[in-house]
């Protein structure tokens, strides 16, 4: 029995992740600072772990056959996305190598460029194609590979418990209207399944190699393309509001839409829209077909009013 370790593994997608592999006979192990009210799965071996600690680490990747990463925040300052999506993935990279791990599976995002990292309009992006590029170079640091990498690039990621169309539906809920940043901004929303179906997938492809392959970058996107304005008004029409025709949604101007994630950046809680999510929002986040996709996996994509019928009504 294979054994991956799984950073992130009790979130969103994490929890879809374990569920997949251990279905599929992997034994899973899930580092977790703070212990979860239940395992992400059953099966599923909790490790209490600080995984900013590389020696620590290290220590606790060795016996593991490869390593999935789907550590991401949304939020935050210069100095805390370097801190997640640069300098944690550096220590992965070492760590990987020293503990002898073979596959890593590596969750970044539409928009990232691991060759021009600093190219990209936002924080989030930049330190996005960083940590991509501090893999690429750990993956080529010997021929053959120390380990064999995928990097897979998601679409914003929708499912059951998701919080991005649920958000939508609940605002709906109380708000007369709906006043919206970046309504023009470009989605191919990806369904979580098939998120983890991809991981699972990568996994998979070279059980029968012996030695690791090259690095290959995936796009993992839905097979439609939406407006957030668009999406805005499907999450409304599916939880009912206003009898399923959803609230009127009125579009900023830049200069509204960025005074208005300020304020929100401003409240309590992780928001709903910070000014850094606007400037990641200035690249469409859809598949360019210049990298292979979820197709060249073998699975093929979900369509999204379908899936998020059976849990929006419900919202």
């Amino acid at each position: 029995m294979k054994k991956v370790f799984v950073m992130g593994g009790t979130g969103f997608v994490g929890a879809r992740v374990c569920a997949q592999l251990l279905q599929h006979g992997w034994q899973v192990t899930v580092p977790t600072r703070k212990a979860p009210p239940a395992p992400p799965a059953a099966g599923v071996a909790l490790l209490a772990l600080d995984v900013h600690d590389e020696a620590a680490l290290t220590r606790a990747l060795r016996g593991h056959d490869a390593l999935v990463n789907l550590v991401a925040i949304l939020h935050g300052t210069q100095a805390s996305f370097e801190h997640v999506h640069v300098q944690l993935v550096e220590k992965l990279a070492r760590a990987c190598v020293a503990a002898g791990v073979r596959q890593v599976v590596h969750v970044s995002a539409i928009g990232a460029n691991a060759q021009q990292p600093l190219s990209a309009p936002s924080m989030y992006l930049r330190s996005k194609g960083q940590g991509e590029a501090a893999l690429l170079r750990a993956a080529g640091l010997s021929d053959p590979p120390p380990f064999e990498l995928t990097i897979l690039r998601p679409s914003v990621i929708f499912g059951a418990q998701d919080k991005f169309l649920n958000v939508f539906a609940s605002l709906q809920k109380t708000l007369p209207f709906m006043p919206l940043a970046g309504a023009g901004a470009r989605f191919q929303p990806v369904w979580v399944e098939d998120v983890a179906r991809a991981v699972l997938h990568s996994l998979l492809r070279s059980t029968a190699v012996t030695a690791p392959g090259a690095p290959l970058t995936l796009q993992a996107c839905g097979p439609d393309v939406f407006t957030l304005r668009e999406l805005v008004q499907l999450a409304g029409c599916l939880s009912g509001v206003r009898g399923g025709r959803g609230r009127p949604v009125i579009a900023l101007p830049n200069w509204l839409a960025r005074l208005q994630a300020t304020l929100m950046e401003l409240l309590p809680g992780e928001p709903v829209m910070s000014r850094d999510n606007l400037d990641s929002m200035k690249f469409d986040n859809v598949a360019n077909g210049a990298l292979p996709g979820l197709d060249s996996l073998g699975i093929q994509a979900t369509a999204l009013p379908a899936i998020a019928s059976s849990y929006l009504v419900s919202t």
